[in-house]
């Protein structure tokens, strides 16, 4: 594990885009919006017991699906534990939150059972995947082939299984849990009422109704 670590941290230690070049060399492209949920089944961490969860399991939700990179590392911690820690805020929209990456379910376990202060995730809500055979993470189109290692990729689909939104990030940058809330809110905004949200729309804030564009227009710019 140690020689795994080197390889994946030292470029980054020295700031260097190697991970970058290596996204682009390799040609790596992310499912878009308007695809359908790639069907997955695997086994995974839930409530601390291993399970084995699918995409099924989420039919008629609103489903946060997103991969890291590797347990036990950085800046994967921080992502999970901070969407785990708001999921209720996900379900009271009808949707539900899953991690995954390539590693084993034992894997996941341990880290599941190792103190938040150790650098584990303590008690989780949400299920972690495993991503063993790397499918999951090939179908979705994030998958570094030559590390065996997903890229921080989120996609966010509707109760029909389509993606809706996606955002992949390079390895050493974490995720936004406000801006994964504040795009699954305009995407139900836009499915109740029909106007399209503008530039940092939030809750508060006045969208667009394609037919008269000009009020919000002359609302906006005074």
């Amino acid at each position: 594990m140690s020689f795994l670590f080197k390889g994946l941290i030292t470029p980054l230690v020295r700031g260097q885009n190697v991970a970058f070049k290596r996204l682009h060399h390799c040609g790596i492209r992310a499912l878009g919006p308007k695809n359908n949920l790639p069907e997955f089944k695997a086994n995974a961490v839930v409530n601390g017991e291993f399970r084995v969860v699918s995409n099924k399991d989420y039919e008629g939700k609103w489903l946060i699906f997103f991969f890291y990179p590797l347990d036990f590392t950085f800046v994967c911690p921080t992502e999970i534990i901070a969407f785990n820690d708001r999921v209720e805020e996900f379900r009271k929209l009808n949707a539900e939150v899953v991690a995954c990456s390539c590693d084993s379910h034992f894997s996941h376990l341990a880290w599941v059972n190792t103190p938040r202060k150790e650098g584990g995730l303590g008690d989780m809500k949400i299920p972690i995947v495993s991503d063993f055979s790397k499918n999951i993470a090939r179908n979705f189109g994030v998958l570094e082939e030559e590390s065996g290692l997903s890229y921080r990729g989120l996609f966010l689909s509707d109760p029909k299984g389509v993606i809706r939104h996606v955002v992949v990030n390079d390895l050493p940058i974490g995720r936004s849990v406000d801006e994964a809330l504040r795009v699954l809110k305009a995407l139900q905004h836009f499915e109740k009422h029909g106007d399209v949200c503008p530039a940092d729309w939030e809750e508060d804030k006045p969208s667009i109704n394609t037919k008269s564009p000009k009020e919000y227009f002359g609302k906006v710019n005074k």
